[in-house]
């Protein structure tokens, strides 16, 4: 059974500061709607996004593992504006048990949250760009990946095995 793209929820000129579901967006819906067995398999307790944008891989993957069992749901983004249209987004798509977090990348959530995530999601900036663009807190955050487009992953990879609950 497929399911739908969440609704997003954009007002004023948010398009204009919030990086919008677009081709690699819809990449991560197919691959969470193709591994949806694993995940429900899992039945993972909490979920953390980071780089939420406009919320929409969270609100998809809380609606893949609805009425299945209840998971919480945490999402970061560096732009106040994105994380604003994500709580939104979460809003409007029925999420309960999520809250959202404007941080950049895991910014104080490394003590609280170690060793206690089962689902990571992380779709990077990955557009090569100059080293000062993946600096700031606006929409040219959302691909800026810095020299070779890998700045940012490779700022995040080191701290991110201790998120998750092994065993």
């Amino acid at each position: 059974m497929d399911h739908p793209t969440p609704e997003i929820d954009l007002q004023n000129d948010d398009e204009e500061y919030v990086y919008l579901p677009s081709d690699d967006t819809f990449l991560m819906l197919d691959a969470l709607q193709d591994d949806r067995e694993d995940l429900l398999n899992l039945s993972p307790s909490i979920c953390l996004e980071i780089g939420s944008g406009s919320g929409c891989l969270t609100a998809f993957l809380s609606n893949l593992l609805n009425n299945i069992h209840t998971a919480f749901y945490l999402a970061v983004d560096i732009n106040p504006r994105a994380a604003s249209v994500s709580q939104r987004t979460f809003k409007l798509n029925g999420l309960k048990l999520v809250d959202v977090i404007n941080t950049d990348l895991l910014a104080g959530l490394e003590q609280r949250l170690e060793g206690k995530v089962d689902v990571l999601l992380f779709n990077p900036p990955y557009v090569p760009t100059e080293s000062h663009e993946i600096q700031g807190t606006g929409i040219e955050v959302a691909w800026a990946g810095g020299q070779f487009g890998r700045e940012v992953t490779d700022r995040a990879l080191p701290s991110i095995m201790v998120f998750f609950l092994f065993g």
